[in-house]
């Protein structure tokens, strides 16, 4: 009965999805090589549908669906340069809106960034303040490396293209008197404290937003002379600058800038050795090499024409993040502010307790240089600071560092980075709040609350629990690694600790108070943001021991009994009235719109039953990625990656499953044959054998292999791997 009740679940849910329409095109795309399949634009359309959701929004709510940029951008680059429609939106462009307010230069789909926007403007009236154009999809475009739109309200065309560290603008206007660009330097997601800007003779403007943390300077060429700079009084919310441009040329206007988080001497070199006197059409081909080298690392054959579009755009929306910070002279500004020369590229800290899970696995597969600088990166602020930074929750960089050195990347000072994680992991002070009670007690207590709510403030202490558990087994993985066998020991025994908030009579993972009795106002279906849990709900983070998996089956009462949980986890409906802005889209009790228990669908590999994860893989994803009237939306926020790169490795029929560890789970890919190069230049060879969706056999190199699991080394050596399919 369990079984047919998990399939009615899974059938009920595919009825409910079976309306969304296919991926729109997206107009200007490249006809060939493997950019032409990327649609920048998914992620940006909203999530209505109730029935998908899971629940009636709030008035004015916006799901978190997406919150993608459909602007230009090289591979972890400093600039993305991105249409903006709404300041204080998680990338600032919603696809539903019709106006667009400027073009800026940063972004990350966060709720921050969105610096330095710019707009060209046509005849704007004299002590006019506010500016924005109306616009039409059916007039905009956009490839990797390209966006182009026509603004109505000025008759202006606009071209954007960029590299790693500049911007390349071109205006086509239809009027080609009273030529104007306005600079809405006090505006930014991230809050302006101040902004400066300066001509320097004829063509040129230099300045800077002041966001308080940091500065981000800009130099600009243009290819008409000035013929006024205004700026309105003070320096205000509302305050800008306004360029004129003197009539008499009907060329294109082209406007060219450089950023730097260092000066604006650096964002002048920036430009001249990036951009200087090549053309935008020049930019914009190279850009799409750029993308077009990544994307060909990995080929599909098979699988439909939406399985297509989504895999290589997600694939090019998880190589957007981390970003460079550092300048051409090898110049960035460190964790104290000062300014550093290094012989390595600087960059932001990864959003690590999202993309540990697979995004920056992804990162070191395909590109192992950048990966060993954002490692370097962390290091010096950790250095600077005291404690490798780790981003929002859990300590996940322990996971980063040491799974990227047991997969091979091993260009950085392991020692020093070990000595930095095994301070995070005991003390105060640094990622790891409440450590000293986790390592006294072996959990982080809750607070007994009559009557919480979604949004109540306590400790988390379930879900930090359950992550300080997986951080310490991913440090003992390091530590053996390197010879250090007591702390392998100290944390490997940490690593159980994940037991100690296990509650046999309600089955669940439940918080504790500070004297060891269980939490007992619980409701295991209502979600938190962070009162026991992380934004999830008890069903969601009970599954989470990746590290030991066969421990937590083990801790349910044996396969036959997790099995059964997983079913009914996978099929109890989602109650309506429990309400998230960050939770939704469910199977079940599972929720495909956020991370925290994005490794479950393949939790019945556990117990053996492989055909099960299966049937829930393949419904997210041929119904939960390119959703919604558009078919740009996704179930939910795209976490600077995380989610496309879940969408690559789940259709490519592979996971790491534990991300610290150089194996891979394997599923059933939605494409026939996946040839995957390695760095080194040699092949991976992905070949679905058979009709069916059921795993059946895996081979490597020709021989059958006892489990699930494939080696990391597979994607340095190259190799053949056969997933024997049947009905």
């Amino acid at each position: 009965m369990l079984v047919n009740r998990f399939n009615l679940g899974i059938i009920a849910i595919a009825v409910i999805a079976s309306s969304c329409k296919t991926l729109s095109p997206t107009k200007g795309k490249p006809t060939s090589g493997y950019t032409k399949y990327v649609n920048t634009f998914i992620g940006t359309a909203p999530l209505l549908d109730p029935k998908v959701i899971g629940y009636t929004p709030p008035k004015d709510w916006r799901v978190w669906a997406g919150l993608t940029f459909p602007g230009s951008s090289l591979p972890n680059a400093m600039v993305q340069l991105s249409p903006i429609t709404k300041f204080g939106s998680g990338a600032g462009y919603e696809y539903e809106n019709d106006r667009i307010l400027g073009f800026a230069h940063t972004n990350k789909g966060h709720w921050n960034l969105c610096n330095i926007p710019i707009l060209p403007v046509s005849g704007a009236a004299e002590g006019a303040t506010k500016f924005s154009s109306h616009f039409s999809h059916k007039n905009e475009s956009s490839s990797p490396g390209y966006y182009q739109v026509f603004l109505d309200d000025y008759k202006v065309n606009v071209s954007l293209t960029s590299t790693l560290r500049c911007g390349y603008h071109k205006y086509e206007y239809q009027n080609n008197k009273n030529r104007q660009i306005f600079l809405n330097l006090s505006k930014a997601n991230s809050g302006i404290r101040g902004w400066l800007i300066e001509q320097v003779g004829k063509r040129d403007l230099k300045g800077y937003q002041d966001m308080g943390r940091e500065k981000i300077y800009f130099y600009i060429m243009l290819n008409n002379d000035i013929s006024n700079l205004f700026q309105s009084p003070g320096r205000k919310s509302n305050s800008y600058a306004m360029v004129t441009l003197k009539d008499g040329t009907s060329t294109p206007v082209e406007l060219k800038i450089g950023l730097s988080f260092v000066s604006t001497e650096n964002a002048k070199e920036n430009l001249e050795a990036e951009i200087g006197n090549k053309s935008f059409d020049q930019i914009r081909a190279a850009g799409n090499a750029t993308w077009e080298n990544l994307l060909s690392r990995v080929k599909v054959k098979g699988g439909s024409e939406k399985n297509r579009t989504m895999f290589y755009s997600s694939l090019y929306r998880s190589f957007l993040w981390p970003v460079l910070r550092s300048d051409v002279n090898g110049e960035y500004t460190d964790a104290k502010n000062n300014t550093i020369k290094a012989d390595f590229n600087y960059y932001t800290v990864p959003s690590l307790w999202d993309t540990y899970r697979n995004k920056v696995v992804l990162l070191g597969m395909l590109q192992p240089k950048t990966t060993e600088d954002v490692i370097k990166s962390l290091i010096d602020m950790g250095d600077k600071t005291g404690f490798i930074p780790t981003f929002f929750h859990g300590d996940h960089a322990t996971s980063f560092i040491a799974g990227s050195y047991l997969k091979g990347i091993t260009n950085f000072d392991v020692k020093h980075a070990y000595q930095l994680l095994l301070k995070s992991a005991n003390e105060e002070g640094g990622p790891r709040p409440h450590i000293k009670e986790y390592i006294e007690k072996g959990y982080i207590s809750t607070p007994d609350i009559a009557h919480p709510n979604t949004e109540t403030k306590a400790n988390a202490g379930v879900s930090k629990t359950l992550e300080f558990s997986y951080d310490d087994y991913s440090i003992a993985q390091l530590a053996k690694a390197l010879g250090d066998s007591s702390n392998y020991h100290t944390f490997m025994k940490r690593s159980k600790n994940y037991q100690n908030v296990f509650d046999k009579k309600s089955n669940f993972m439940r918080g504790r108070l500070a004297n060891g009795d269980f939490v007992k106002n619980f409701d295991p279906e209502y979600p938190y943001y962070e009162y026991m849990y992380r934004e999830a709900n008890a069903w969601q983070v009970s599954f989470y021991v990746v590290h030991d998996m066969p421990g937590l089956v083990n801790l349910y009462g044996g396969k036959q009994a997790f099995e059964k949980k997983l079913d009914t986890f996978f099929t109890k409906p989602w109650n309506p009235k429990h309400i998230a802005r960050n939770v939704s889209t469910f199977i079940g009790q599972y929720c495909q719109g956020n991370q925290p228990d994005h490794e479950a669908p393949v939790a019945y590999y556990f117990v053996d039953k492989p055909e099960k994860s299966q049937k829930i893989l393949d419904h997210i994803i041929n119904n939960l990625y390119g959703i919604g009237k558009e078919g740009l939306a996704l179930s939910g926020m795209d976490d600077a990656g995380e989610m496309s790169s879940w969408y690559v490795f789940s259709a490519m029929g592979l996971y790491p499953f534990s991300p610290t560890d150089a194996r891979f789970i394997t599923t059933v890919p939605v494409f026939d044959q996946i040839d995957w190069t390695t760095n080194d230049g040699k092949t991976l060879t992905i070949k679905k054998e058979g009709p069916g969706r059921k795993l059946n056999e895996i081979d490597v190199n020709g021989k059958p292999i006892n489990g699930y699991f494939i080696s990391n080394d597979l994607f340095k050596n190259g190799g053949n791997i056969e997933i024997k399919t049947k009905e």
